[in-house]
């Protein structure tokens, strides 16, 4: 099957649909379908062979954050250009509604065409403003998946319709296969957080509120802190108590971060709220590592309701303070967290997950043709419509 994969997000930048994306590539290569992804990056950057480059992205506030994506007149030839060349038997979208090269695409193609939801949000005014234009692009669509509950749910609310549960794959085999960083984990005990430092719904300030208590009963504790962020303004606002027990590693390569997870004794995940899965949960549970985190439903729906890892009430520092402590002191509870995780997170192998996608592909293409181009005045129409409205929402 030919196959062309649309990633909405900057392939240059870390995150959690640009990796699903590159996995279900890699996982679909592997069972020997001919796969291309579409990905704003630079056109001069080293990217996997499968990878077509749609050009720099433009960094704008989406979904309670700053994501990197492309859209525009340039952004539509690209994608008319990628569609034309590329014959595939079908065309599945991430995030078909963010205003990328997603959206465009599903302006732009007829024929058998997926899309999948990934985030969530209760309430979107960029998306309730351009609700007109967007359903235009919706209609296009033959099937929809949402990686999660809450996924689905803002399908609903925001597009209508409704979507097939496949949730989020983890490449088990390449977490299970990491090296520790010279001198950790340690005797002390030794932690790790991972995401953007400074954006507050990731809750790096919940567990740097939680140390002092944590440092109490396990005063030589330590903590491996990755992320992007401004590292200069996280450290300068840390007391001198605290400030010796992090190790700012910055962004991470995925090597280093398989290495990170086998560095430590507990994941920390102090996450706020904006979590539609968590992946990256299941990253650490599949490199064998106990996970303690808040206590978010997308992350209590992973952790199986608590049976496979701890869980804390969302942003209450002395709460997870108390997890992880009591986990430190409780090596045969941590055993077996790694044990029940690593068993929780084979559930979740890209070769499951992709076998699901695709049987949604055989679904959608049996008896259709390629996917075509559609004509070039409605998609012009319907980016001009699509401006115009989001323009209006922005003032609102």
């Amino acid at each position: 099957m030919r196959i062309g994969l649309v990633c909405p997000y900057d392939w240059d930048v870390p995150g959690g649909v640009k990796s699903h994306v590159r996995d279900l590539a890699e996982e679909l290569i592997r069972e020997g379908h001919w796969v291309s992804v579409l990905a704003p990056t630079k056109d001069d950057g080293e990217v996997e062979s499968y990878v077509v480059p749609a050009g720099r992205s433009t960094a704008v506030r989406y979904n309670g954050s700053v994501a990197r994506l492309k859209f525009g007149v340039g952004a539509t030839q690209i994608v008319r250009r990628w569609i034309r060349e590329g014959e595939f038997d079908v065309l599945h979208i991430h995030e078909p509604a963010a205003p990328s090269l997603g959206l465009i695409a599903c302006w732009v193609a007829n024929g058998p065409v997926v899309g999948t939801w990934h985030s969530s949000h209760e309430r979107s005014r960029m998306l309730l403003a351009v609700n007109g234009p967007i359903q235009t692009a919706m209609e296009k669509l033959s099937a929809r998946i949402a990686v999660s509950e809450a996924a689905r749910r803002t399908l609903v609310q925001h597009v209508g319709g409704d979507a097939v549960l496949i949730p989020n794959g983890v490449n088990c085999s390449a977490y299970s296969q990491g090296t520790a960083r010279p001198g950790w984990p340690g005797d002390g005990g030794a932690l790790m957080f991972l995401g953007r430092i400074d954006e507050p719904r990731k809750g790096l300030e919940v567990l740097i509120d939680a140390m002092p208590a944590i440092l109490e009963r396990h005063p030589n504790v330590r903590c491996l802190v990755a992320g992007p962020g401004d590292v200069d303004d996280i450290v300068g606002s840390l007391s001198d108590e605290v400030r010796p027990h992090l190790e700012f590693l910055g962004l991470v390569s995925d090597s280093d971060k398989v290495d990170a997870l086998h560095s430590v004794d507990i994941y920390v995940a102090p996450h706020t709220g904006g979590e539609s899965f968590g992946i990256v949960l299941l990253e650490a549970m599949a490199a064998g590592t106990p996970v303690v985190a808040s206590d978010l439903p997308a992350f209590d729906r992973v952790l199986d309701h608590g049976r496979c890892g701890e869980e804390f009430a969302t942003g209450d520092s002395a709460a997870l303070a108390r997890s992880v402590s009591d986990l430190l002191d409780d090596r045969v509870r941590r055993e077996y967290l790694s044990t029940v995780g690593l068993r929780r997170a084979h559930e979740y192998d890209w070769s499951s997950v992709a076998r699901e996608i695709v049987e949604v592909y055989e679904s959608v293409t049996v008896g259709a043709g390629p996917v075509q181009c559609d004509l070039r005045g409605q998609i012009v129409g319907r980016l001009a419509r699509f401006t115009r409205s989001s323009e209006s929402g922005e003032s609102s």
